[in-house]
């Protein structure tokens, strides 16, 4: 039987507010029957802090700390916490909820979805697996996370090498569409991200960052050699492709795709409204 054709996108390195608006433009056109699901590959220009759609700007994250490394600052549709975008390969996959290879659940849907950034680890030689909280205190840590920090702990379905978090996703549906983005790390800069969240004093902050480096991993910390990021689009594209057994089919924006995203990234994802009013 022939394999589904999926589109694939890789938009380059955006602006915060052109990476959202892109994710919320595919989903808007998939549930209009405009385009077929899609993955897409991008990264940020300039590095980034994302936050979840429930984060509290004022009580979680030290503005004044992302103003001074000059990093850029979004809040995304998806729920989850902060995110540091830097050196690494980010993701989104749109599909519809009634997709047949879709399960209605949403962490069953992580755990199809997710299929293909396990076969991308596997391309780059790196046993990955899926986390699955067992006992109550992760299960409760799921419930109440301790920190702002996304890669804090794995949730349901995401992806460890050594017990240790290497990938973080999130997802929302509307409109009867998925959307699942997240971050594959290449290296990760621990004391820039933790220079970026608010703490009750420096102690607190002191253990988590200590828990954390317990907790999460980059890919370059688990090689002998340094991958690149064409290296990782290669390995995920392939990896995409397997998990879900699809075929992707490379495609551009067509300049009327690309105006129509960056109107919406300038009316909604660089407003303060949207960003700091929760």
């Amino acid at each position: 039987m022939a394999k589904e054709v999926w589109r694939f996108i890789d938009s380059g390195d955006g602006s915060p507010s052109f990476n959202m608006a892109l994710d919320e433009a595919l989903l808007d056109w998939h549930s209009e029957g405009k385009i077929p699901p899609t993955v897409r590959f991008y990264g940020w220009n300039p590095p980034t802090l994302s936050i979840g759609y429930f984060q509290k700007v004022e009580k979680e994250i030290d503005l004044e700390a992302v103003k001074r490394h000059g990093l850029g600052f979004v809040r995304r549709p998806t729920g989850g916490r902060g995110v540091l975008h830097d050196k690494e390969l980010t993701y989104s996959v749109i599909v519809s909820e009634s997709h047949p290879a879709m399960p209605q659940t949403v962490t069953e849907a992580y755990r199809v979805i997710s299929q293909g950034i396990l076969e991308g680890f596997r391309y780059l030689g790196l046993d990955a697996y899926f986390a699955v909280p067992k006992t109550e205190e992760e299960k409760a840590d799921l419930r109440s996370p301790r920190s702002a920090v996304c890669f804090d702990a794995p949730s349901w379905y995401e992806l460890v090498v050594e017990g240790r978090k290497i990938a973080g996703s999130a997802q929302t549906r509307q409109k009867g569409v998925i959307l699942q983005h997240g971050s594959i790390l290449l290296d990760l800069d621990e004391e820039l991200l933790f220079s970026l969240f608010k703490y009750p004093n420096e102690r607190v902050k002191e253990r988590l960052q200590r828990d954390f480096k317990k907790k999460a991993v980059a890919i370059n910390e688990l090689t002998s050699r340094t991958v690149t990021i064409e290296e990782a689009k290669e390995a995920f594209y392939k990896g995409f492709e397997k998990g879900l057994n699809i075929v992707l089919e490379p495609y551009t924006l067509t300049a009327e795709e690309r105006a129509y995203v960056e109107e919406l990234a300038r009316t909604k994802y660089e407003s303060d409204e949207w960003n700091f009013k929760r």
